[in-house]
This record gives C-alpha cells, structure tokens and sequence, in this order.
C-alpha cells in the first residue's frame, strides 16, 4: 500500500499527523481556555491522521481495512466540522484542522481522505 502513489499519501498523512499534533499539542497546553472545542477536535484528527498514516506504512489486508475505515471516519469528520463551522462559527472561536473543510490547509484535508480512500479501494483490487 505505501508503493508507488501510496508513497505520496503516507508522506502526506505523515505531514499531517506532525502538524496536526504539534499545532494541537500547543493550543491545548497554553490557551485550552480560548477554544476547548476547537483544540480537542484538532487532537483527534492527529490521532486519525496517525493511525492512517501507520496502517499505510504497515500494509496488509487488515491494515488496509482499518486504514480504510479510518479514512471514512476522516472524511466524516471533515465534513462535519466543516459543515458546523460554517452554519455556526460562534462555536468556534478559533479553527480546527477540519474547519471549512480545511481551507487553512488548502483544502488537503478533505481531499485526503477521498484520495485515501481511493488509494485503498485500488491497492484492494490490485492484491486479488
């Protein structure tokens, strides 16, 4: 899984999950107060981003369905905080990592996990 393209998506997932839990990592020690809500969601998706990234660099069936099913979690959680940010922005007075859709990262995170997702979808046919 981490051959060829898969290459790209650990790097990226990697890249991710250090940015990601060093930004929360911060946030969290030194100003919790300001934004709870905010801070912890970006926790979570270090721990996702993570758990991806390691699935991805372990390989094999089963870590490829975990991988996969990690990825759903991702883009649920991407567009359900997106989603929220918009409708309601007072709820977070400070972004998320998944806030409007990750457009503080270019968008990255709502495209990962689409290409993860398809990523894994096509390792699964190229094994059988």
């Amino acid at each position: 899984m981490g051959k060829g393209p898969g290459t790209l998506l650990v790097t990226l997932y990697g890249i991710f999950t250090v940015g990601a839990a060093s930004r929360s990592i911060v946030q969290l020690t030194t100003r919790f107060d300001e934004a709870p809500l905010a801070y912890l969601l970006s926790a979570v998706a270090a721990l996702v981003y993570a758990f991806i990234t390691l699935s991805l660099v372990r390989g094999g069936e089963r870590a490829r369905r975990a991988a996969f099913a990690c990825c759903c979690v991702e883009l649920l959680g991407v567009l359900t905080v997106g989603t929220w940010t918009l409708a309601e922005p007072s709820a977070f007075p400070d972004a998320t990592v998944w806030s409007d859709y990750g457009m503080g990262y270019l968008f990255i995170p709502v495209v990962l996990p689409v290409t993860g997702l398809l990523w894994l979808r096509r390792s699964r046919a190229d094994a059988s």
